[in-house]
């Protein structure tokens, strides 16, 4: 489904307090990056129980139950993992990998919050999930009577609201630390091959490991967890991150020139991801035009021109990536115009690699 606006993590946790109570809501959105963990947030802050159920893990007799004769006639009587006495949030995750059948057996469950003679306890709320077709997860053709059911929203995901709920909940400082630099790398499209990817529960559970290992986690360990946990350029640029904190270089220092780029061999990764930084550092700093460059802009601008220099001088091709057209995203123009005069062969073999 294209439903052609998106929530965030906290926009959508709004919403869900205020639509999810009266109408069922189904959430759509990519693997990992935090449906279930809202939905169970939503229950608890309205002081409800969270029952899940795995729609890729049903058949229909789990929604419906299994018929008995009484009195010489049949009742269908309620599995008990839906069966409460107190109002409860339903959460029905993956609903969209059901079979028809199964999708059938919700009509009235998400419709009346009823199941064959039983009724959910008045105030219950039931709550729908799954990820979308171009997610390469199990999925399959939801009813247009299932569909019309709901209220449907897409969740998107957003580094800030992350990051907040990161701090609160114990996210191991490496990864805070990273993502502040790089929220791009926070979430990765689904890779069509069989790969580790991006995602708020990658980087979580690769957050867990970290503190279970505690301090005397080895780099070899780090490429371990990171190769089975994240997008392999964001595992390689996450090491070299970690690497550069335990040596203590830090970009801003570089920029300030109170420190240097690191120039031995066996420091390679961590110069790479340093550059990275030091890019993405002047996309986010420098304004697109020079009328809105006060004077710290302008130093930023002197400071960083010097800073190329001292890594083109270390080495060349690192230095082609900083100043590089070719990832969609441009440094301005004139800043750039500084770089071509100090650095014209800079500039000419970037472009032509991009």
């Amino acid at each position: 489904m294209n439903l052609g606006v998106t929530l965030t993590q906290n926009k959508l946790r709004e919403f869900l307090l205020n639509v999810g109570t009266v109408r069922p809501v189904f959430i759509w959105g990519a693997p990992g990056i935090g449906k279930s963990s809202l939905v169970e947030q939503f229950a608890a802050e309205l002081g409800m129980e969270c029952v899940s159920l795995l729609g890729s893990q049903l058949a229909p007799e789990d929604v419906i139950g299994v018929p008995q004769i009484i009195d010489g006639c049949s009742k269908f009587f309620p599995p008990a993992m839906i069966v409460r006495d107190k109002p409860y949030v339903l959460f029905l995750d993956e609903l969209n990998a059901c079979s028809q059948e199964i999708q059938k057996a919700f009509y009235s469950l998400i419709t009346d919050l009823r199941v064959g003679e039983y009724k959910l306890p008045k105030g219950s709320v039931v709550i729908g999930a799954g990820n979308r077709a171009q997610d390469a997860a199990i999925v399959k053709p939801m009813s247009s009577a299932l569909i019309n059911r709901m209220v449907h929203v897409e969740l998107s995901v957003s580094p800030d609201d992350w990051l907040e709920w990161g701090y609160a909940n114990g996210i191991h400082p490496f990864i805070t630390d990273y993502i502040t630099q790089r929220p791009d790398h926070l979430w990765s499209k689904p890779p069509k091959t069989e790969e580790a990817f991006s995602t708020p529960r990658s980087w979580h559970m690769l957050s867990d490991a970290l503190r279970e290992y505690g301090e005397k986690i080895s780099d070899a360990d780090i490429e371990i967890l990171t190769a089975g946990t994240l997008t392999p350029a964001h595992a390689v640029q996450f090491r070299a991150f970690v690497k550069q904190l335990r040596r203590k270089y830090g970009i801003g220092a570089i920029i300030d020139g109170k420190d240097h780029w690191p120039d031995k061999p066996e420091e390679r990764d961590i110069l790479y991801f340093l550059a990275q930084s030091f890019r993405a550092y002047l996309l986010k700093n420098l304004p697109r035009e020079i009328d809105a460059a006060g004077p710290k802009v302008k130093e930023l601008a002197f400071s960083a021109k010097a800073r190329i220099k001292e890594l083109a001088a270390i080495s060349f091709e690192i230095a082609q990536m900083v100043v590089a057209d070719d990832d969609g995203e441009n440094l301005p123009g004139y800043f750039m115009v500084e770089i071509v005069r100090d650095l014209p062969r800079l500039v000419r073999k970037a472009q032509k690699n991009g």
